[in-house]
């Protein structure tokens, strides 16, 4: 029946739980968990999953390696919840903010045996939540039966492991005219996945001619920097730059990809911010918090791209990855067209470090 909800729908549904601090019910090959984000866990709940078995404590192997917690499970690693661990002793196990003041929270029990397929799933879908990515799991006997009892939504991990590797079709929902102050022949594309996710834009400029290579840049969303003018960053000046050149030159394409703090969302790029001001690079405080370098998304730009007709690019940019995205997806890249600007002392070492770690261009 169409009224029933599909598995996209369901994982939609899934992360609102999670970030609401609901559990989830997680079903496998022949197992099945209860799941719950660990940074919405509420003392009351952590005490009913208790109630109901052994609980595992799910991490990825980058906030593992911070707490000295072995991994046997290659990206992540599970760990048993100690008898005395409360509320705090998650919470902190999950955010990094008091590493430095108690920097020994073990020793951990790291599990080595049975399945981490559905922790993996929890991290995954966490992660896709913007929540810190640790996750809570006690295993159950019957998981349709409790979801159905309980009201809780249920994810096959056979069902959605693809879905979640894969990026979210997307359809453009509307466009208007927009005159801006780079160049008043301005028009606004919003474009909205099928997952849920939050909507994309292209900026388009002018008329550009789909037959030739068409000025573009894909550019995340920075809330600090494109809006409050941060000067930790050069995504602001980044930005205008790209507007006024593709103005001057008459025509181009900014895509605005929603993928705030290289797509891991503003709370955790705060978070991240603060792990800096603690002595951290923008590469470290990642890791500590449990992601990776850089958890964006590129091929939403690609796809946007073919949508609006252009299958050719000159990229302004200075990341390396973005070209490769987008020779691997289709889109040839005739030119890097360097956007080297808005380098000020507040921002000097964070530029040197992408420059180090990430291979930027600069």
């Amino acid at each position: 029946m169409s009224l029933m909800p599909t598995l996209i729908e369901l994982l939609a549904r899934a992360r609102v739980d999670l970030r609401m601090g609901l559990p989830v019910v997680l079903s496998g090959d022949g197992i099945a968990a209860l799941a719950i984000a660990a940074e919405s866990l509420t003392a009351e709940r952590l005490t009913d999953l208790r109630s109901m078995g052994t609980v595992s404590l799910a991490l990825t192997a980058r906030r593992a390696e911070t707490l000295k917690a072995q991994v046997y499970d290659g990206d992540i690693t599970r760990i048993t919840l100690p008898d005395s661990a409360d509320r705090a002793w998650v919470q902190a196990l999950a955010d990094p903010a008091d590493d430095l003041s108690t920097p020994m929270k073990g020793p951990f029990n790291s599990l080595r045996t049975g399945s981490a397929e559905l922790h993996r799933l929890a991290i995954a879908l966490v992660k896709s939540a913007r929540l810190l990515p640790t996750a809570l799991l006690v295993p159950l006997e019957n998981a349709k039966d409790f979801a159905g009892q309980n009201g809780l939504t249920l994810i096959s991990h056979s069902a959605a492991e693809p879905l979640l590797s894969e990026s979210s079709p997307l359809h453009p929902v509307a466009a208007a005219r927009l005159p801006v102050q780079a160049a008043g022949a301005g028009r606004l594309h919003v474009f909205r996945p099928e997952d849920g996710g939050e909507e994309h834009y292209a900026i388009e400029i002018g008329r550009p001619d789909r037959s030739q290579p068409v000025l573009a840049r894909l550019h995340s969303a920075c809330f600090t920097g494109d809006v409050l003018g941060s000067l930790k960053c050069d995504c602001g000046p980044q930005l205008q730059a790209a507007l006024m050149q593709m103005g001057a030159e008459g025509s181009g394409v900014l895509l605005y990809l929603n993928q705030e703090g290289r797509g891991i969302g503003l709370a955790n790029k705060m978070r991240a911010y603060s792990l800096q001001d603690q002595g951290f690079d923008t590469v470290e405080a990642n890791h500590r918090l449990g992601f990776e370098d850089d958890e964006r998304d590129f091929r939403l730009g690609s796809a946007i791209l073919r949508e609006l007709g252009f299958d050719q690019v000159r990229l302004l940019t200075n990341n390396p990855k973005k070209i490769a995205m987008m020779e691997h997806t289709g889109i040839k890249v005739t030119q890097r067209v360097p956007l080297q600007v808005g380098e000020n002392t507040f921002n000097r070492d964070y530029l040197a470090t992408k420059a180090a770690k990430s291979g930027h261009m600069l």
